[in-house]
């Protein structure tokens, strides 16, 4: 099915890179989608939204300043910019009379409106490119425009918000208007690089230049619904094409579902998601440093393995995001791996507990047949990715991270193979080990295998009291073993998967209680116990420097798998069990035999040879 979304602006964008205004739109009167009356309409009026059936029509760079900003908080700068025909470009209609004409509708300069506002609050930076302006192209002064602004931005320190509706490139400007991709690039990343947050909507169209440069830059990207997106045109992408293309084809929905947004956002929620972001990615404040110990659960009973591992695998055993939703406040969601797609096993965004903003990941299980919520599920390579981008944000703004293991291990099958799995789990892996943040997993159901570890490198491992923590499953393992699945309750006892054996074996930090019965008799309760838990944990390690953090997290991985001093405990009930059947054995010898004491072997001798079974007899 062809994409036949009616013209709403007024302009062609693709005659001679510029836009032509082939008629006055002024105020409409009725919807061109559903054929509502409009007239007095505030929905209509305030935003350019038909109210029932949610089209979203264009809007002028003043109206979307005025309908996104706090009142009287704009101040313009860098006007006096504007494009000189620098090529002196031979046309029918001169290009410097299409720019005067374009100033004389629009009371713009230029295709870019940029400026100082505040946002719910938050100073900002602020980009407005025109689409009813020259088809909101790149032309010098554009790029000029938005680079003195970014520029302006981070000398001031000032987060940065760009409203992008463009398309094309300024054909009168020639090969100068394509370097503006460049230089719009490398002022962004300097803004980047000192680590001020950008974030960009795209509105309706947001292809060309803009798009394939320093709007695809941003730590978050979000765009208005229906709105036609890409690096190529839509009249573009239909001519190299040889069947119609589909309906939702080049939209920002698509560009969600490919991974490609962080979310779709309605015209008139817009100023308060972009007021949440602004305030959870300046804030500064850090958690006071808790009483040592408190958060810490003692005296839990060690329960059966078998018994584990079936409540971790309660279908009603409550999800990463029902831990989100009852832990942290102002959570906003970020979608997509920039990549290839938007793994629904992975949730990741912003939040705040006891006031600390925090980037969080949690592994969510769902059915991928049907999106509902699961007994397990697996990550893609595309979930990966998705956690590496939270992460990067938690190291440009040195955020704490927290992540929240729950999956039966990554995607196995040839497809996720061929996208790259075995880079994308030592890449998560690396990139958690490595950051300057401090950093808290929680294993709230089933941590398995790699799946679970790329997520779990973390300075603090919280495990709830019915978790397990496995490298294979206990059916795998009893396959493997016995050569019958059915024994995998014999395998779980062996395996040494529970929250207690974990911490024995130095796997985890801290055991945290869940409500009697498990965690799905009462999650709200369970949400408490672990809220306790993190902000005590955070609250110490934000009381450490970074390179005493890095250093402690270097060295608690590098020793997984030594004797640690609990392993060292349990070797030397065993030492002492071998030690006294040598006193034994040789209080039976001959006493001609006897000509010296018994040997006496310490714990060192034992580790030093890795086995109690290595020493001779």
């Amino acid at each position: 099915m062809a994409n036949n979304l009616p013209n709403i602006f007024g302009f062609s964008p693709l005659k001679g890179g510029s836009a032509t205004q082939e008629e006055p739109e002024g105020e409409r009167t009725e919807c061109l989608v559903c054929a509502l009356d409009l007239r007095e309409d505030d929905t209509y009026l305030g935003y350019k939204i038909c109210p029932r059936c949610r089209f979203h029509y264009s809007m002028s760079a003043g109206e979307r300043i005025e309908s996104l900003v706090d009142s009287n908080s704009f101040r313009e700068i860098n006007r006096s910019l504007i494009s000189l025909d620098p090529l002196s470009f031979a046309s029918a209609k001169p290009y410097n009379s299409r720019i005067f004409q374009d100033q004389q509708r629009t009371g713009l300069t230029e295709a870019a409106l940029t400026g100082t506002a505040s946002i719910a609050g938050t100073r900002v930076m602020l980009i407005v490119l025109d689409f009813g302006f020259m088809g909101g192209t790149m032309g010098c002064a554009v790029g000029e425009k938005i680079a003195l602004t970014f520029e302006r931005a981070t000398k001031m320190g000032l987060p940065t918000v760009a409203i992008i509706t463009s398309g094309g490139t300024r054909i009168q400007e020639g090969a100068l208007s394509l370097m503006q991709m460049a230089k719009t690039t490398v002022a962004a990343n300097r803004l980047n690089q000192a680590g001020i947050p950008l974030i960009t909507v795209l509105a309706n169209p947001a292809t060309g230049q803009a798009y394939g440069s320093f709007a695809n830059l941003a730590d978050i990207i979000l765009a208005e619904p229906g709105a036609i997106v890409g690096f190529s045109s839509l009249r573009v992408i239909e001519r190299a094409s040889d069947l119609p293309l589909p309906l939702e084809s080049h939209t920002a929905e698509s560009h969600l579902r490919h991974g490609m947004l962080d979310a779709v956002v309605q015209r008139t929620e817009l100023r308060a998601v972009l007021g949440v972001l602004l305030d959870l990615l300046e804030t500064r404040y850090k958690l006071s440093n808790f009483d040592e110990g408190i958060g810490y659960v003692t005296g839990i009973p060690r329960p059966q393995a078998w018994e584990s591992v079936q409540l971790s695998r309660h279908q009603s055993r409550p999800t990463a995001a029902d831990y989100m939703s009852r832990i942290f406040g102002q959570f906003v969601e970020l979608h997509g791996d920039r990549s290839y797609g938007d793994d629904p096993t992975v949730i990741s965004g912003l939040g705040q507990i006891a006031g600390q903003t925090v980037a969080v990941i949690g592994q969510q299980r769902v059915s991928l047949s049907t999106g509902d919520a699961g007994s397990e599920s697996r990550t893609a390579p595309e979930g990966f990715r998705k956690a590496q981008r939270a992460m990067n944000l938690a190291a440009k703004f040195s955020l704490p991270l927290v992540t929240f293991v729950d999956t039966t291990g990554p995607d196995l099958s040839e497809a996720a193979e061929e996208r790259g799995l075995g880079n994308t789990v030592a890449n998560t892996m690396a990139l958690m080990s490595g950051l300057e943040s401090p950093t808290i997993s929680v294993v709230i159901g089933q941590a398995g295998s790699g799946g679970a570890l790329a997520f779990g490198v973390a300075d603090r491992v919280l495990m709830l009291e019915h978790a397990i923590y496995t490298s294979v499953s206990p059916e795998e393992a009893a396959e493997v073993i016995f050569q019958d699945a059915s024994r995998a309750e014999e395998a779980a006892t062996s395996m040494r998967l529970t929250a207690r054996d974990c911490l024995d074996l130095g796997i985890i930090d801290q055991v945290v209680a869940e409500p009697p019965n498990g965690a799905h008799s009462d999650p709200d309760e369970a949400a408490r116990l672990l809220h306790r838990a993190m902000v005590s944990e955070l609250s110490a390690l934000q009381s450490m420097t970074q390179k005493k953090l890095e250093r402690d997290r270097y060295k608690k991985y590098r020793s997984m798998g030594e004797y640690s001093s609990r392993i060292r405990v349990k070797i030397a009930k065993e030492v002492n069990s071998l030690q006294n059947l040598v006193r034994a054995g040789w209080e039976r010898l001959p006493r001609k035999r006897r000509s010296q004491p018994a040997p006496e072997y310490t714990i060192e001798q034992i580790m030093k040879n890795g086995s109690l079974y290595g020493v001779d007899d």
